[in-house]
């Protein structure tokens, strides 16, 4: 007899319910991938970074390319300093030999990626987070290192483009020796004051060209100094580029104004650390005003160099004492003659000026400017001089003055109400900062003075510590400097005068020799700044934006009055 087929019977029931329970399952895991809010899943990849068979065979992806998914380096800093502590170095451009195994083992992650085609693969699962657990794990590394979204990354550059610039500090400046003024780290000859017009502490004849040796000295105290790239949420490039071309500005062909410029940008461009943004993440200091780095021809006959033009500083953000119509040129303070050691000198000299006597209405130190067509300096020196005592002018003109003398000019300021800062040969001067220092409240007559270049380190609204006066007004006749000024309200003054001198800490330099900054200074202010310039870069990328729009183009309107709320 022939022998009944083997058949199976199933349960139409017991079939409906599997397939109800795997279609619940299959829900849920969609509503996790979209939403994230659970404890998230995993995907089992091979050590090249890609989906194992089983993997893509599971969810659906059937080559390597299907599914892309991009890694947070905040889980790699984690990662890192869990194994090596944290990267950290103390006062040198130079790598610590203590960070050799943190660096040999982001070195091994490139070299492993380097062989991603080569070799049998090990199996390694990548946990994606729900969006519950990466706010709790970005909270709990932020609270286990507070450096974190703050390590700045030193280029380690030759010693050409900066150690080299300042040794032969003979040529730095055709008229004068600068050599005098790069003693104690850049800050120039302490000053001495028998006559008691400045406090008790760190006052120095600081040369205001020196911006780039005090910032770079600065940096090597600063607390989240890395000596791993891949740490580094900003690259800083210590190149001394403003005392680089200041000394080839005279009687120099353009060739000889841009031979180290091209040098420096084609060193950086080989470097790794360039590769990870392009360049997006490095910033460097300008001692002079950013158009000295703008030439806009090869024509001998024009300004500067070609800096701030080739085609790597389209890519890096400049920090000089004053910008250009170019939107990575960002504008920080001249540097003072006050760079305190701690924090009790800036609460002695605030409550100095704070109660100071003052008597002149206003002052103005400074010289005219005759070559200049539009020029105001003349007509307020005409003003001042005409005040009966109410201005204070101390003229600096050719030759040897009291404009040289720190003293002098703080004498004068500490002594006014207000101080005016009309445009000198270009929009900004240094003289702003010492007025603000000795707390007198600026008089300025150009937005692009102060109100759109300074905008990390003064208030937006510039009427709570200024006086804007336009100055075709005052060119055409149409003002009285003193009439303007008594009209003011001693109830305004003191207001104004009180966020004067609550800006002062922000507008200095601590002495770089102390560790004892308890405040945020004028190199701490610009330091957020450019670390949240370069944050909003990176969340452009993740976005899918071009990072390159926007970031150096030139701005028409950046000089133009900015409106306050």
């Amino acid at each position: 007899m022939e022998k009944p087929a083997c058949r199976c019977c199933y349960d139409p029931c017991k079939v409906m319910s599997l397939v109800t329970l795997l279609c619940f399952t299959f829900l849920c895991l969609d509503y996790i991938t979209f939403n994230g809010k659970s404890d998230g899943f995993s995907f089992k990849f091979n050590s090249h970074g890609r989906l194992t068979s089983a993997e893509r065979k599971r969810n659906g992806t059937q080559g390597p390319g299907s599914l892309q998914l991009t890694g947070n380096i905040d889980d790699r800093r984690t990662s890192a300093e869990s194994d090596v502590g944290r990267a950290r170095t103390a006062g040198s451009d130079k790598p610590d030999e203590g960070q050799k195994s943190l660096n040999d083992a982001n070195e091994s992650d490139a070299q492993s990626a380097s062989r991603s085609d080569q070799g049998p693969a090990e199996d390694v699962t990548l946990q994606v987070l729900g969006e519950s657990d990466r706010d709790t794990a970005r909270l709990n590394q932020e609270s286990a290192d507070p450096c974190s979204g703050r390590y700045i990354y030193v280029h380690n550059l030759p010693s050409r483009f900066n150690d080299d610039i300042l040794k032969n500090c003979t040529s730095l400046i055709k008229w004068f020796d600068m050599c005098p003024s790069v003693v104690n780290e850049g800050l120039g000859p302490q000053i001495h004051d028998p006559r008691g017009v400045l406090s008790h502490g760190n006052w120095f004849a600081t040369n205001q060209f020196l911006l780039e040796a005090i910032f770079r000295n600065r940096m090597r105290q600063y607390e989240c100094l890395t000596n791993d790239s891949s740490l580094a949420s900003a690259v800083f490039v210590p190149f001394y580029a403003g005392l680089d071309v200041g000394r080839h500005l005279w009687n120099f062909s353009t060739s000889v104004r841009d031979s180290l410029a091209r040098d420096f940008a084609n060193w950086l461009a080989d470097r790794p650390e360039w590769k990870k943004m392009w360049g997006r993440d490095h910033f460097l200091i300008g001692g002079r005003i950013s158009w000295d780095f703008r030439r806009p021809t090869n024509d001998v006959s024009d300004w500067g160099n070609n800096l701030m033009f080739l085609p790597e500083s389209n890519n890096m953000t400049m920090l000089s004492i004053e910008s250009s119509s170019w939107n990575n040129d960002v504008a920080i303070p001249y540097p003072t003659y006050f760079h305190p050691s701690s924090e009790t000198e800036v609460l002695e000299w605030q409550n100095k000026v704070r109660t100071h006597e003052r008597p002149h209405l206003f002052s103005f130190a400074g010289a005219p400017r005759p070559s200049l067509e539009d020029s105001i300096r003349s007509e307020l020196i005409n003003q001042c001089q005409a005040s009966n005592g109410a201005c204070a002018l101390l003229n600096c003109g050719d030759g040897w003055n009291k404009c040289n003398d720190p003293v002098e000019v703080m004498n004068v300021f500490e002594s006014s109400v207000f101080c005016l800062q009309p445009q000198g040969d270009s929009y900004t001067r240094r003289s702003t900062f010492d007025s603000i220092l000795a707390g007198c409240i600026p008089v300025f007559f150009h937005p692009g003075s102060a109100y759109v270049q300074y905008i990390w380190h003064l208030p937006k609204n510039y009427s709570k510590y200024s006086v804007f006066i336009p100055e075709d007004k005052v060119k055409h006749g149409d003002i009285n400097i003193k009439q303007v000024l008594s009209r003011i309200s001693s109830d305004a003054v003191l207001s104004m005068r009180e966020e004067v001198v609550r800006l002062i800490p922000r507008i200095v330099y601590a002495d770089p020799r102390s560790r004892d900054h308890a405040f945020q200074d004028a190199f701490d202010t610009a330091v957020k700044g450019v670390l949240e310039r370069i944050e909003s870069i990176r969340r452009r990328i993740s976005n899918g934006m071009d990072p390159s729009r926007g970031f150096s183009d030139q701005n028409g309107t950046k000089f133009n009055m900015p409106v306050t709320a």
